[in-house]
């Protein structure tokens, strides 16, 4: 048994030295070159592509000291190319352009482990490698620095877990499947690495760590049913008849099926990420992340009404309330002109808004159709706008300048508003009246990042973190931790955190039958969505929330369709879009038909 457990390893390292072999020659020109080449794709799992597969993974390469590493454009939009871990005092780091299509190039002479990513759609991610041929592993590094400014050891938890989700979010055969009965398993490349505590075997230290081949939890049907619908945003699923990835999903809240899928192959949408409704709630306003379009189609039939051109990137879309009128963030725009202005129906594309900055992503309007708050992604600050006199009433700083601001919530009454901090995994409460911060929410306090202890409630890498209509609390999705964290609006306090997917994304508020409201939460590397009731006794205190129910995003039997999906079944969970709009502003301009299905205080949430 000995012998045959030696020859199985080293039959495994042989595999994984011609895998080694084959993605370096994949990336040279001829033999002895020492270089990569990363194409920048909308393509899932493989937005960083080497052309050949390691371990199941086409977005990492292995080199020597001196690879030149070069990258080139394969995507409708822009892209950062961003140093988003490198070995700490490594020549050369950090690195970052401006978001753009063309080509870059840089040398990496220090052994370690860079990680690169897209700052305007971070969870992009491609890896190198740099070995020293002359040690015993592959070199990560002693210590490992963020683009932000934290170094850890290499075998930290924080280190670890990161390196764990390179892992899932660029093989999709890692992503969690609930259409499978099958355990999740995660596929590492069954190699030794040398870190700080000396050479380990990776796929050794994660498992311990994180386990592997997990049971993932039957779907469940919460017992009390929704008003309306809910549309995902499954910017990954696939279909035949297009080249570029991404449909909407229709969930309908009575019976808690997949009632529709909208990929609309006539124009090839490309990664809709973000939606919203006009205020007859009878069109989808989408964003396409990876393109330069915001589609409108009909919410009854998934036909398509146009497709506007707004500019580089279009991540969220809103509406004021006032007016109809619509407002799209242009994340990959510099330009401070970067959120559009479309009459209702998106017919004309009327001015740029500008907001002072450049690269917005996901902004919030008051109820009052006056305030429009944006977090500057690339600035480290946020812009409240006014509307009603045309011009910027505050910019302020959230955290440190590369703390990556990246979605905002606000109150029901626009007393303050929240930004949520990705990169330091904070959020940020702004009082709406004084323009002052007033409170910093650490989410990562109850973590140890060396140890991975956990004392308390733990959010890393937050993302969208919408308050509730009726004010009394918000949600957060955390993508690196896969957690939501649940806050008191009251006291501004962390007080519950529950079980996520990993890329936990998505939030969105809707009516619950009888009173009260579901917050609806999906990832992006599951098919799931989670609902969560926010406060299952109602006595407006939070720390109760509970998971009421999880549903699967993929295609079931009489599941209406415009194309047939071919990869990535109901993966990629990111934008949500409750139907009816239940947010104070909106709620009040329903039509008869959606209005009569509310209480008297779903109707009037801020009284």
């Amino acid at each position: 048994m000995f012998e045959l457990s030696k020859i199985k390893k080293a039959h495994a390292a042989i595999v994984w030295l011609a895998s080694c072999l084959t993605l370096l020659s994949a990336n040279t020109g001829f033999a002895g070159d020492n270089e990569v080449n990363f194409a920048l794709t909308d393509h899932p799992g493989r937005w960083f592509d080497t052309g050949a597969a390691v371990a199941g993974n086409r977005s990492i390469a292995i080199a020597t000291p001196g690879v030149r590493v070069n990258f080139s454009g394969n995507s409708n939009t822009v892209h950062t190319r961003t140093s988003l871990i490198y070995p700490t005092g490594a020549a050369g780091m950090p690195f970052n352009t401006k978001p753009k299509k063309g080509g870059d190039s840089l040398t990496l002479t220090t052994p370690g482990l860079y990680i690169f990513t897209c700052s305007i759609h971070p969870y992009m991610f491609g890896a190198v490698i740099v070995d020293d041929p002359s040690t015993t592993g592959l070199d990560l590094g002693a210590n490992l620095s963020l683009i932000n400014g934290i170094k850890i050891p290499s075998s930290s938890d924080l280190a670890t877990r990161l390196l764990r989700t390179f892992f899932i979010a660029t093989n999709p055969a890692n992503w969690q499947n609930y259409a499978s009965n099958a355990p999740w398993h995660i596929t590492y490349p069954n190699v030794d690495v040398r870190a700080d505590i000396g050479v380990v075997n990776l796929p050794a230290v994660l498992n311990a760590r994180y386990g592997n081949d997990i049971a993932l939890k039957p779907l469940a049907q919460p017992t009390t049913p929704a008003v309306g619908e809910i549309w995902v945003a499954t910017q990954f699923e696939e279909t035949l008849g297009k080249d570029k990835p991404g449909t909407v999903t229709a969930v309908d809240g009575a019976s808690w099926q997949v009632k529709r899928k909208v990929a609309l192959p006539s124009i090839k949408m490309n990664n809709p990420h973000n939606m919203w409704t006009d205020k007859d709630q009878n069109v989808i306003y989408v964003t396409q992340w990876f393109d330069k379009k915001l589609t409108v189609y009909d919410r009854a039939t998934g036909r398509l009404i146009r497709n506007a051109s707004v500019g580089e990137a279009p991540a969220h879309v809103m509406t004021l309330t006032d007016s109809d009128l619509i407002h799209v963030t242009n994340n990959g725009d510099t330009r401070t002109d970067s959120v559009m202005e479309l009459t209702p129906l998106a017919t004309q594309v009327l001015r740029r808004v500008d907001i002072g900055r450049g690269n917005p992503h996901a902004h919030w309007m008051s109820h009052d159709g006056k305030i429009m708050v944006t977090p500057n992604v690339l600035n480290g600050d946020t812009t409240q706008y006014n509307f009603h006199s045309d011009r910027i009433e505050a910019i302020l700083p959230v955290s440190g300048p590369l703390s990556h601001p990246l979605a905002t919530g606000m109150m029901p009454d626009a007393s303050k508003y929240y930004v949520a901090n990705l990169l330091d995994s904070t959020i940020t409460v702004v009082n709406m009246d004084t323009h002052r911060v007033i409170k910093h929410i650490n989410l990562i306090a109850n973590y140890n990042p060396i140890s991975g202890a956990i004392s308390g409630p733990v959010g890393a890498l937050p993302i969208q973190t919408p308050v509730s209509p009726d004010g009394k609390n918000m949600v957060t999705a955390n993508t690196l931790t896969g957690t939501i964290t649940i806050v008191n609006t009251n006291t501004d306090e962390v007080v519950a955190m529950l079980p996520c997917d990993p890329g936990c994304h998505g939030v969105q508020y809707g009516a619950k039958q009888g009173g009260g409201y579901y917050a609806y939460v999906t990832s992006k590397f599951s098919n799931r969505m989670l609902i969560v009731d926010v406060d299952p006794n109602n006595d407006g205190n939070p720390a109760d929330a509970a998971i009421a129910g999880a549903v699967g995003l993929f295609s079931a039997g009489n599941t209406a369709t415009d194309d047939t999906i071919s990869a990535h079944p109901g993966m990629g969970g990111q934008g949500i879009l409750p139907i009816p709009l239940v947010y104070n502003g909106w709620v009040q301009n329903l039509p008869a038909h959606w209005s009569e299905q509310l209480t008297p205080a779903q109707r009037n949430p801020a009284q």
